[in-house]
């Protein structure tokens, strides 16, 4: 038979089998479609040698009247700049705890600091120490302490809570005693999203807001007994607040208990669900988990929070605005004295946020009359138990601290009807997008006396997460809990070809988590999600507009981003990656524990990623193509084909690439790799020997090395009939 051409349109089919995806693409990684060709999408590097300690939710590109560049960012955590090459925090702070009192143990680097009226703090804030007079014979100095950060390892009660210090000095019994100041870190929210209502919400280990803890008095043995290594009591140092029969968690051991006298958990149960009987020293955290939700148990809503750590992130001239979603608004002034040694606050001169609500879903800046517009905020206006998840607040033009309406000013408010929550929303073509979690709205300037008007332009079209919209060239692109939409004036189901796979896996009670970002120089739409396996973004999906003709161009992938910006103000594009495994490196905190890290990468640079140490990691691509057959006489599957060459057909080619040939009898076979693959090609392979025999037969193009980068052709065959079966 004459040389045949296999030829495939580009996008990826998921919704069909590997053999009924005729003439398609199934399967990639790392791949994109330029020019309807598949190929290896560009390496990322490091921006700076520096991790950040917690997820990103949020990155805003600005720019203030001098020219400088800034992307702030915001985590779970921190809210940070990037400013050419360096990273600096300008995370607010709380209110100030002064002349808090010390206690330090020998042979332990816990520290417990004991404040004279409730601190608030949870474990896993962060807290900024400062003016420290230690008690005598501690054994640190006051330099291990102050101007620090430190991570709140234990919160043992209302006013005691421990950091864990460093172990350069000798500690030592002191305390309590000396006297420090305390600046916590205002509050931002977890680093990732949980089911809030119904049955099974929670593991044990699940968190519950203001749980009493303490810790052990006394040491517990691996074994079914109390303190000590015998009989039925746990002793703790205090019970305070502690339910009067239930169970405790130690480390990552469950305790149930009868009743308690005085210090002492009476009747104990070690190992409670299957949990482990291990052994736990003296002092080690004990927090009281009778409210704890098990598989099975419904829990109450209340007692768990939903949502991650978001932030609304935008611009007011130079000045950065930052709202902490169901928190509070803060300013941080690009052009005010000594700009990166001061941090966001609600007092900034000249853009004071004093008279904002106090708790707002999310806000925006109006593109063109410049109020500042609250969403899903207060009806009562520093009044939180107000919030109102469908209530909207705008202020005064041109003044961001106005919101009281009058007859001389522009500032309203208005109430959605259609949903239980707002979302999210987009500054867009002449007018605001609102998306609730069921439908869409615009909001449109119109002048006095109503100053917006507002428009329902969509329902059973609601956002999946605060960030999974983007707007580009007048068009909206969004995900909603049940496929991908997009608004062009109206609203329009997009088409896909990997819905199913990606609905599948995804992780629905993780939508906030959901991150959408544009990549305008290849025609980009990602969208980056958690999968049911994953607690944060594991995996993508892209929808590529520009190269989209006659059909819908979707692709997937798993190097997955938290958040994401196209090239504006810096010519590539920005996207974070989170490990939670590892801890971060920006800013220094002592005592970091458990809180990930996140590295901040330019896109579009090389082929390979390079790490903040200069190491390269290879970056992997691959594409899979459909099972085709030998179509001849009219019949399909019908003849077992023999393949002798193949003749590759590389547009560029950087390195090698590898093909693999594999076969199968029948469709619900798994492929078969031939004996010969993988082959690997090079810029001067003219053709490639094979001898590979079946009724169906696919490719799979791949690289596996560094500085390798490949854009595919088209595939000729040396194809001929070998029997019927």
């Amino acid at each position: 038979m004459p040389l045949t051409r296999v030829n495939f349109a580009p996008g990826i089919d998921k919704q069909n089998t590997t053999v009924g995806a005729e003439g398609r693409w199934v399967d990639c990684n790392n791949v994109r479609f330029r020019y309807q060709l598949p190929e290896k999408v560009g390496g990322w590097s490091s921006l700076v040698t520096d991790t950040i300690v917690g997820v990103s939710r949020k990155m805003f590109p600005f720019v203030d009247l001098d020219g400088n560049r800034y992307v702030a960012i915001g985590t779970d955590k921190l809210l940070l700049l990037y400013f050419e090459g360096q990273l600096y925090d300008i995370t607010p702070l709380d209110t100030e705890i002064e002349n808090a009192t010390i206690q330090t143990f020998a042979g332990s680097s816990l520290v417990t600091i004991t404040t004279s009226t409730a601190h608030g703090l949870e474990p896993g804030d962060i807290v900024l120490l400062d003016d420290t007079t230690l008690p005598g014979s501690s054994g640190y100095s006051t330099s291990d302490f102050d101007g620090k950060k430190f991570q709140v390892t234990n919160v043992l009660n209302a006013t005691q809570f421990q950091v864990t210090a460093t172990t350069s000095g000798t500690p030592a019994n002191a305390g309590p005693g000396g006297s420090i100041d305390i600046a916590p870190y205002v509050r931002i929210g977890p680093a990732a999203q949980s089911y809030g209502y119904g049955w099974g919400i929670s593991e044990w280990q699940g968190s519950v807001a203001g749980a009493a803890t303490t810790t052990l008095n006394g040491a517990l043995s691996a074994n079914s007994f109390g303190t000590g290594g015998s009989g039925t009591n746990v002793t703790l140092t205090s019970t305070t607040n502690f339910s009067s029969a239930g169970r405790i968690l130690v480390e990552e051991e469950l305790i149930s208990y009868a009743s308690i006298a005085g210090a002492n958990l009476q009747t104990i149960v070690r190992n409670v669900n299957g949990t482990d009987n291990a052994a736990h020293d003296s002092g080690r955290a004990v927090t009281d988990a009778t409210n704890f939700s098990d598989w099975g148990e419904a829990t109450v809503a209340s007692t768990v929070q939903l949502e991650p750590g978001l932030w609304s992130l935008d611009n007011f001239g130079q000045v950065l605005v930052a709202t902490i979603a169901n928190g509070k608004t803060f300013t941080w002034d690009a052009g005010g004295t000594l700009p990166l040694t001061t941090r966001a606050a609600t007092t900034t001169s000249g853009f004071a946020t004093g008279n904002n609500p106090t708790a707002t879903r999310a806000s925006l800046i109006s593109p063109t009359t410049r109020h500042l517009i609250h969403l899903g905020t207060e009806t009562t206006i520093g009044d939180a138990t107000t919030q109102d998840d469908m209530f909207i607040r705008f202020s005064d033009q041109e003044d961001i601290n106005t919101y009281a309406p009058s007859v001389t000013n522009a500032a309203g408010t208005q109430r959605l009807q259609d949903g239980s929550r707002i979302i999210g929303s987009l500054k867009a073509k002449e007018t605001i997008l609102i998306w609730t979690d069921n439908a869409l709205y615009t909001m449109k300037f119109i002048g006095a006396p109503f100053t917006f008007g507002f428009e329902q332009v969509g329902t059973n079209c609601g956002l999946i997460g605060k960030n999974a919209a983007v707007e580009v060239d007048g068009i909206a692109y969004w995900m909603s809990p049940n496929g991908f939409f997009l608004y062009d004036g109206t609203v329009k189901t997009l088409p896909c070809s990997v819905e199913d796979y990606v609905y599948d896996q995804l992780d629905i009670t993780k939508g906030q988590q959901v991150n959408a970002g544009l990549n305008n120089l290849f025609g980009e739409v990602t969208w980056y999600y958690p999968t049911t396996s994953s607690t944060y973004n594991d995996q993508y999906v892209v929808y590529n507009y520009g190269e989209s003709r006659q059909l819908p161009i979707w692709y997937i992938g798993t190097e997955a981003r938290t958040s994401w910006i196209d090239g504006t103000i810096y010519p590539k594009p920005f996207g974070t990656k989170f490990d939670s495994t590892a801890e971060g490196t920006f800013p220094a905190i002592v005592g970091v524990s458990g809180l990930g890290q996140t590295t901040l990468f330019e896109h579009e640079i090389g082929t390979d990623q390079i790490n903040p140490d200069g190491t390269t990691t290879i970056v992997p691509s691959n594409i899979t193509s459909f099972d085709f057959d030998l179509d001849l006489e009219g019949t399909s599957g019908q003849f077992f084909l023999f393949m002798r060459r193949i003749l590759p057909d590389f547009k560029n080619l950087v390195g090698n690439a590898k093909i693999t040939m594999s076969v199968k009898r029948f469709p619900q076979e798994t492929d078969t790799a031939t004996t010969l693959s993988p082959f690997t090609i090079t810029s001067s392979t003219n053709k490639v020997d094979t001898r590979t025999r079946g009724r169906y037969a696919n490719i799979k193009i791949e690289n596996d090395n560094a500085s390798q980068s490949w854009r595919f052709g088209t595939l000729t065959l040396d194809l001929q009939l070998d029997g019927r079966r």
